[in-house]
This record gives structure tokens, sequence and C-alpha cells, in this order.
């Protein structure tokens, strides 16, 4: 079974996303702080990162950074969740090596077909 990291530091959006990757067959490891996911990171590796942009402590662009010049885990794929969705946060995102940049609220379909897309390539 494939295994999702998923850091977000809201209950009600990591309860939404984590409901739906579940209900398409996937195992979901939940961090509410980009240091507590550095921590998962260190023990077990995830096949894909669902990263929420605005977290306490490190911010999602800071941590994505991190994840994209670390060799051990380049090869992640890494999909940025954001209520920041102007033009502006998807170009930085993607900069800092994020694979995909989805707009909060999440739409869900659009989650699984990224998330399918990613994991297969």
């Amino acid at each position: 079974m494939n295994t999702v990291l998923l850091v977000e530091d809201s209950l009600t959006q990591s309860e939404l996303i984590t409901k739906c990757l579940q209900q398409a067959g996937l195992s979901v490891v939940l961090a509410r702080s980009g240091e507590e996911a550095q921590e998962k990171l260190h023990q077990q590796k995830p096949d894909l990162i669902v990263l929420d942009v605005i977290l306490p402590g490190q911010s999602g662009f800071e941590l994505c950074r991190e994840i994209k010049t670390n060799p051990t885990t380049d090869s992640i794929p890494v999909i940025m969740c954001s209520t920041k969705g102007t033009n502006a946060d998807k170009i930085w995102g993607s900069m800092l090596g994020a694979d995909a940049y989805l707009s909060k609220p999440v739409d869900e379909q659009e989650l699984l077909r990224t998330v399918q897309q990613l994991m297969r390539g």
C-alpha cells in the first residue's frame, strides 16, 4: 500500500484530505508542523507528500525546499495545498521543487487525479 505524508495543521482539512486519500486505498501519516514532518520523514519514507504552505514554525515552502534539496528525499513527489492560491504562490512552489500546487478548499477529485499521476510518474 502506498503511503502519503500529510503535513497539515488544520484539523478540518487534515480529516477531509485523510478520508479522501484513505478511500482511494492509500495509507496516510499525519504531521501537524514542518518539524514533525521532518521527524516522520526520518522514520519512514512516504511515496508522496501533501504539504500545506501555512504551518506553525517552518513554512511549507521552506520544508519543500529542504525535501527537494536532500538526496534521500528529493525523489518524493510533493503536492502543495494552500489557501494562498495566487499565480505568484504557485510559481514560488514550483521554483522550490513542488510537483503540483492545489488551492484550498481542495477539490477531492483533483487531489486524487494529481496523486495518481505523480505516483505513476
